[in-house]
């Protein structure tokens, strides 16, 4: 049996092609998403951007900043939607999505209480006739974008590039990343962007 091209490597073999959805925020070890087939504005998904098929194999780089990007994504989610909280889910199950994936979901204080919890997930694998569509999902990734373009933890929105381990081409600014500026201040660089409210919303 062949098995089914990894999606997500897919889309970081082109990273520098890739619409504002698809590469919200990044660093060298994490990219942000936005979900493409579902029904939820604001429903994020967290890469690394090697291929990892397990948690256990990430390397304590990609783990320690994993928990940063988590929580302030988590944070921002709450600025731009006003959810109660997130739901953070990990399954990596279907094919062509073995590769390690986050789920960083909003759970809005009126989501019907058949969708709460694992029940989330029937909001998803829906069409782009019947959830967000594309242009809706660039909305929401330009919100961020722009609370965060041109403040001093910017560099995860960077035009320059280099080369982080095993080769793939990244893009930042030539100050520190994402994680680095996150464990400098305390994680204040993504909380920033929860805090601020959004004006774009899809």
């Amino acid at each position: 049996m062949t098995t089914p091209p990894c999606y997500s490597c897919g889309k970081e073999a082109r990273f520098d092609e890739l619409p504002p959805r698809e590469r919200i925020a990044f660093d060298q070890y994490w990219r942000v998403a936005h979900s493409f087939n579902t029904a939820v504005p604001g429903w994020l998904v967290l890469l690394p951007r090697r291929h990892v098929t397990a948690v256990h194999d990430l390397t304590d780089a990609e783990a320690g900043a994993l928990g940063v990007w988590q929580v302030g994504l988590s944070r921002a989610l709450r600025g731009v939607t006003g959810c109660l909280k997130t739901y953070v889910v990990q399954f990596a199950e279907s094919e062509g999505f073995a590769h390690v994936h986050f789920h960083i979901v909003p759970r809005m204080a009126d989501l019907p209480a058949a969708h709460r919890g694992p029940g989330i997930f029937g909001l998803l694998d829906h069409s782009e006739a019947e959830g967000v569509t594309a242009e809706g999902a660039d909305r929401m990734a330009r919100a961020p974008r722009a609370r965060l373009d041109g403040l001093p933890h910017s560099s995860v929105l960077s035009s320059h590039s280099r080369r982080p381990p095993g080769g793939r081409a990244l893009r930042r600014h030539g100050g520190p990343s994402l994680f680095e500026r996150s464990r400098e201040l305390g994680g204040a660089c993504m909380a920033s962007w929860g805090r601020r409210e959004c004006d774009d919303r899809a």
